[in-house]
């Protein structure tokens, strides 16, 4: 336990004020009746909370654990967790208030608080490209866990970027501009039907899906390397870690698969829980696909039982 406070503390002191911003939000919820864009007004703070409260703690983790560029990547963890900070603060301050931050030019403080955000995300982005680039110098203890952050990594950065494709106005915001100019939901406006607590768009495309999907790869990856890791102590197919690489760079190809499926099923204004025909296809393909690479992984390899190999 003592290990975690040597961890990127900046980093961790976000995490842990996340902590706070998500008591906050969930009593907000219980006692704030008020909606924005049809969701809870504290919904939104309430899930950037969680969703950077991880994003925080798995950098801290991995910048303190690099053998190269830790200096660079301290600093511009730090840079990331000003960033953050700016950014929540204002997400908070708009709920608030009553009223959206992301994509209002309402008003001049509205406009000057995007403005913010702006540039917060556009800076966190930078620093976490910088990162990413360490993280490639990274050794972990076996090859699976070090492919698996490394790929998590880049899906990452890849769906942190997705995030810019809702930040330029709509068609029907140019035709009848009110205040609005970006959105997360294609061929709809923002606000309509949505899943429970996510908000994600049922009867239209919705951005926000790719973009959370592929951030979380940088969690999700490492998560599943682990669970080999220790599924391979008690199950023999798994106990080379050679084997448990492949099944790392299956599953690396079969997440980017579904961040690229999701993106054009969003582009194309279809809801995540109607898609069509073109659409279901090729997500039971991509689902097949790796089912029989993953089977051909643990069935075909002619040293399944050899001892782990070190790690890369």
């Amino acid at each position: 336990m003592k290990a975690v406070f040597t961890w990127h503390r900046p980093l961790m002191t976000v995490a842990a004020l996340m902590v706070v911003s998500t008591l906050v939000c969930l009593v907000g919820l219980l006692v704030d009746p008020r909606q924005v864009t049809g969701l809870d007004v504290w919904a939104k703070p309430l899930k950037f909370s969680l969703s950077i409260l991880l994003y925080s703690v798995t950098w801290a983790w991995l910048i303190a654990h690099l053998p190269r560029w830790r200096r660079i990547a301290h600093a511009t963890g730090t840079v990331v967790a000003v960033a953050l900070i700016v950014e929540q603060v204002l997400i908070v301050g708009a709920a608030a208030a009553g009223t959206t931050s992301h994509f209002n030019v309402s008003t001049p403080v509205s406009s000057v608080v995007w403005g913010v955000m702006a540039v917060s995300i556009t800076t966190l982005y930078a620093c976490t490209f910088l990162t990413t680039i360490a993280v490639f110098f990274l050794r972990l203890s076996t090859r699976s866990t070090t492919l698996a952050v490394r790929a998590g990594a880049v899906i990452a950065l890849v769906g942190m970027g997705l995030a810019y494709l809702m930040t330029s106005p709509t068609a029907a915001q140019l035709a009848d501009f009110r205040g609005i100019a970006g959105a997360h939901t294609v061929g709809l406006a923002d606000g309509g039907p949505g899943l429970p607590v996510l908000g994600w768009s049922t009867v239209g495309g919705d951005l926000r899906i790719p973009h959370f999907i592929g951030m979380h790869a940088l969690q999700l990856l490492p998560l599943f390397a682990v669970l080999l890791g220790w599924l391979g102590r008690h199950w023999r197919p798994l106990a080379d870690d050679r084997v448990r690489t492949r099944l790392v760079w299956v599953a690396t190809a079969v997440y980017a698969g579904v961040v690229s499926l999701v993106t054009v099923q969003a582009l194309g204004g279809q809801s995540i829980v109607r898609p069509d025909g073109v659409i279901l296809a090729a997500g039971t393909a991509l689902a097949v696909a790796g089912l029989v690479a993953a089977a051909l992984v643990l069935t075909i390899h002619p040293r399944a039982h050899a001892p782990l190999a070190p790690a890369a």
